[in-house]
């Protein structure tokens, strides 16, 4: 074998030891998706606000899964997020407030229903605002699909903005985001249903939604043949009549909503 042609040989073979070039990641607005150099580059760049979705394991039903709220959460948040133009999202914080827990009441009657108190959410949910103040980001919205994290949420996002306010640092809770449930509403009753169709939990708002960005997560021909069983499954209304029509036509409904008071907020 001659020279040039061991060298050659050597050279392949320390090419194919060694480690294959970094390819570039895709570009996201998930912040667990992205590198910290990515996240601290993002920030220098202008995505100083940030979308903190909370949902909740929850019972809805025997027509859809317990992870109702994270689906429609995580998907809200990027749409939202993606509208602004200068924002990111976190991870969906899982877990909400589901009232007594011994013994139990509401949803947690249910399997699988998991639960956590007021104080424990609210404690969860601030320690990622801080970790979000400190890495820059100027705007944090607070944005939970459980109705019991309103409260929580709320008072965090008042106190935090107060303490940061020098900073110019502000906390918003997106309360229009689950506020516009009242106008979804209304947009089915101009529809031709009613409050008792509509129902209040696993009814057809947020069967509908669900439809519209996870359709693996219901399976309408579990529902029983009379709705007036429902109750006693989780459920309530008349969600054989949801469809993911419906659900693209009211999820447009709350993220306006919300991206409406976001950017008035912003805007003081």
């Amino acid at each position: 074998m001659d020279l040039t042609r061991a060298l050659a040989m050597i050279g392949l073979a320390l090419l194919l030891a060694a480690p294959a070039a970094a390819q570039r990641l895709p570009e996201s607005l998930d912040i667990a998706d992205m590198t910290w150099i990515e996240v601290r580059d993002a920030i220098a760049a202008g995505r100083r606000t940030v979308i903190v979705p909370s949902g909740g394991v929850e019972q809805n039903g025997p027509h859809m899964v317990l992870g109702k709220h994270d689906h429609i959460a995580r998907h809200a948040a990027r749409r939202i997020a993606a509208e602004l133009g200068d924002a990111l999202v976190v991870p969906v914080l899982p877990f909400a407030p589901q009232g007594r827990l011994d013994p139990p009441e509401g949803n947690l009657r249910f399997p699988g229903t998991l639960g956590v108190s007021e104080e424990a959410f609210a404690a969860m949910l601030e320690g990622v605002a801080r970790s979000l103040r400190a890495a820059g980001f100027r705007t944090i919205c607070l944005l939970a699909e459980n109705g019991a994290s309103q409260r929580p949420q709320e008072r965090l996002a008042t106190r935090l903005s107060a303490e940061w306010r020098r900073e110019g640092v502000r906390v918003i809770a997106v309360s229009r985001w689950y506020g516009a449930i009242a106008e979804q509403d209304a947009w089915l009753r101009a529809r031709g249903e009613t409050a008792a169709s509509i129902g209040s939990h696993a009814g057809i708002g947020d069967t509908s939604e669900l439809m519209a960005i996870h359709p693996p997560g219901v399976d309408l021909s579990r529902l029983p043949p009379d709705p007036a069983e429902l109750p006693r499954l989780g459920a309530s209304g008349d969600p054989a009549r949801a469809s993911a029509g419906r659900g693209e036509a009211l999820l447009a409904i709350r993220i306006a909503a919300a991206l409406a008071q976001i950017r008035a907020e912003r805007g003081r």
